[in-house]
């Protein structure tokens, strides 16, 4: 059993206090898929100055406030993902144009119909670009100690960018990964 062994669609990867990457620090990457050839996910917590309207005019007017692109990771920034956390009672798996993740969250076709899809969920985020990791990366990773593996809320997908994401999500797991979410990040300014 790898390292990876409790990473799957629908949870988060939480940067540790000391990942210092740039593209990573104190990020909260929520997992979409998740196999033996590799993993992908986004990063829930770095909205971009780009408004969706901007990038994709049709989507625009649906995106949760802020209504702007969110950096999903580095790899292939030039393009869009957008996931959709459904109203209860949807039923992800009924909905055309949306591919299931874990419960009411789902990963959406952006070919499709945004006037279809607006109503059904509580939030639409989207994203420029994912965060990637081929096989037996990610394990290696988590053997370092850069990625504490913890469970995703619906509303972490929609979380508004001004709610610190990353300590609020440790906070929740309790003692004693709740500690970590007042480290200072940088140990010299403690």
């Amino acid at each position: 059993m790898g390292s990876d062994a409790e990473v799957e669609p629908g949870t988060l990867l939480v940067a540790a206090p000391q990942l210092m990457d740039k593209n990573f620090r104190r990020t909260v990457v929520y997992v979409i898929h998740h196999r033996a050839e590799g993993t992908l996910g986004v990063v829930l917590n770095r909205p971009s100055e780009v408004a969706v309207h901007d990038v994709l005019p049709k989507w625009g007017d649906h995106a949760t406030l802020p209504q702007s692109l969110f950096v999903g990771g580095p790899v292939e920034q030039r393009t869009a993902i957008c996931l959709a956390t459904l109203r209860a009672g949807e039923d992800v798996s009924a909905i055309e144009g949306v591919v299931g993740v874990r419960g009411p969250v789902g990963m959406v076709d952006l070919d499709g119909d945004p006037e279809e899809l607006a109503p059904k969920a509580r939030g639409l985020r989207f994203f420029a670009g994912y965060a990637g990791w081929d096989a037996g990366q990610l394990a290696g990773e988590i053997d370092r100690g850069d990625w504490l593996i913890v469970p995703a809320l619906p509303d972490d997908v929609i979380a508004d960018p001004d709610t610190e994401l990353w300590p609020r999500v440790l906070r929740r797991q309790g003692p004693p990964l709740a500690f970590l979410a007042t480290h200072p990040g940088d140990v010299k300014l403690n």
